[in-house]
């Protein structure tokens, strides 16, 4: 059994903008909530900081509080808020 869990990201909006692409793989330490994806993201490009605080979070399409555990193969989507028309 290995220590660390693969799972897909989602990029939107500012997120996507960040790194020019629509998805990511990316791993992770076993035990790992969500809010940690965004954590990574956000060093990764510190530019993403402003949206921090107002991110949602989605786990295999349902929305999930950031504490949520993350486990292998899982899809993850970040929902900045967005605005248009």
């Amino acid at each position: 059994m290995t220590n660390t869990l693969k799972v897909t990201i989602k990029l939107f909006a500012a997120y996507q903008e960040a790194y020019g692409k629509s998805e990511l793989a990316l791993e992770f330490p076993q035990n790992t909530p969500v809010a940690a994806v965004r954590d990574r993201l956000i060093s990764e490009h510190p530019q993403l900081s402003q949206w921090r605080d107002v991110t949602r979070f989605g786990v295999n399409l349902q929305f999930v509080e950031p504490d949520t555990l993350l486990q292998d193969g899982d899809e993850v989507v970040l929902i900045p808020p967005v605005s248009g028309g």
